[in-house]
């Protein structure tokens, strides 16, 4: 396999395959160990990619990668929240009371994805994070596509529950 065509074909993806180690680890240092130890068996099975699209098969192995080492180490499950600091980008066309909101809103969000068990919160993020299409993460986690759209479902009524609507005083930062 010459290294050119590896990199072309699965460099690209790994900031996406960080963002996904980071919903399943819950810890940046975790996320970029997994991937880390990813990419060492994405270059090693290389050859195994049967199609041009190596996101979906990048983050099966980023999933399996990280199932193997909380195998070794239960206590990766119960890792630290998400840095929620790293991936907040200003955006410059709103007003400060705007960002503010902005910020409490997505704080809110993560805080609730972080609550949904495992099985959930990896099939919303490939979805609506990611944006994999139902086959792609039925692929990624090794279940039916029944499966992918049960577990969607029941995740999205769970974050609807956490995200109900507030009160007045909850919704103030």
């Amino acid at each position: 396999m010459p290294p050119r065509l590896f990199e072309e074909t699965v460099l690209p993806h790994l900031d996406a395959a960080f963002n996904y180690a980071r919903w399943l680890t819950r810890n940046d240092a975790d996320a970029e160990d997994v991937v880390q130890d990813a990419c060492v068996r994405a270059m090693r099975f290389f050859s195994s990619l049967r199609d041009d699209d190596a996101r979906p098969w990048l983050f099966a192995i980023v999933r399996n990668t990280w199932y193997s080492r909380v195998s070794r180490r239960p206590s990766l499950t119960e890792a630290t929240p998400l840095d929620s600091a790293r991936d907040q980008r200003p955006d410059d066309a709103l007003d400060p009371e705007e960002r503010l909101l902005q910020r409490h809103t997505v704080a809110r969000v993560r805080a609730a994805l972080e609550q949904l068990p495992v099985d959930f919160r990896e099939v919303i993020v490939l979805r609506e994070i990611e944006g994999l299409s139902y086959k792609e993460i039925a692929a990624v986690v090794r279940v039916p596509i029944g499966t992918v759209m049960s577990r969607l479902a029941r995740a999205r009524e769970r974050l609807l529950a956490v995200l109900k609507p507030a009160t007045r005083m909850e919704t103030l930062p």
